[in-house]
């Protein structure tokens, strides 16, 4: 269960702003990778790039963690969070309860990744990881400008993400290293429907 914050605390070593559920985060060593520039994303904005962290990045802990036990997307779970000054400011799980009664309508009409989100209620762009850290971010009134948003469960963020995070002045965007691979349906030695065993 959340718990309420004031204003801030600090979970095993990570400074909280944001009520979040309580996530074991072994200590460790940040680690960034760079950009792989031979991976043919989806969809990547003009002047912007992905960055990545190993695995164990405390805030790609955090958001798999988050992701585990919040998302209510079965096949690709997946959160973000929100960081700006080593504070976390938001944090998210994709996902929506509608595809437990209804089936995906992308699926449906057979929409290739990254299209007809809009064509889905469980699938809209409201319900990605991306936005929902950044609306619990201002629902607590952080101010957003220049944070970095980490993210795990995806290889790419969307256009409607992209354009959510522009306008929220999200600086940097860090993936998992090698999530190309991992989350991506496509690729033959992904893990998806084994996110949490391997």
């Amino acid at each position: 269960m959340p718990r309420a914050l004031s204003p801030h605390y600090t979970h095993q070593g990570i400074v909280v702003a944001t009520p979040v559920a309580t996530i074991p985060i072994a200590p460790t060593i940040k680690t960034f990778m760079p950009n792989t520039p031979n991976i043919a994303y989806p969809y990547v904005p003009e002047g912007k790039k992905f960055l990545y962290v190993g695995e164990t990045h405390p805030y790609i802990i955090m958001a798999k963690a988050f992701a585990r036990f919040q998302s209510l997307d079965a096949v690709m779970p997946g959160a973000a969070v929100v960081v700006k000054d080593d504070v976390v400011l938001g944090i998210g799980a994709n996902g929506s309860g509608y595809h437990k009664k209804q089936p995906c309508q992308r699926v449906v009409l057979g929409c290739t990744s990254g299209e007809g989100y809009d064509l889905c209620e469980g699938c809209h762009p409201k319900n990605h990881s991306e936005a929902k850290a950044l609306a619990t971010a201002t629902a607590n009134k952080h101010d957003t400008n220049g944070a970095d948003l980490y993210l795990w469960g995806h290889w790419w963020c969307c256009r409607s993400c992209w354009d959510v995070m522009l306008a929220a002045g999200i600086r940097d965007v860090y993936l998992l290293e090698h999530s190309e691979m991992l989350f991506n349906k496509e690729h033959p030695d992904n893990i998806v429907g084994k996110q949490f065993t391997s």
